[in-house]
């Protein structure tokens, strides 16, 4: 694993040393990384959810099928 002081980050085309931010970019960099945690686990709770509802239409089609013969 890289030391932290050969960490960088690039914004808008700018590479950018970890260890020469300021405590506040740090701390604006941490605000990013957890809503873009945030956005992924929304994403995967769609998906799960998409998915679901998918399953449920296909078993809503099988039961209206199953009246219609009946």
């Amino acid at each position: 694993m890289a030391a932290q002081s050969d960490q960088t980050i690039t914004v808008d085309g700018v590479d950018y040393k970890l260890a020469d931010m300021s405590d506040a970019a740090k701390a604006q960099l941490a605000n990013i990384q957890f809503v873009d945690a945030q956005i992924q686990q929304l994403r995967n709770e769609w998906a799960v959810a998409d998915t679901a509802r998918l399953g449920y239409s296909g078993a809503l089609k099988g039961e209206l099928l199953r009246s219609e013969k009946a």
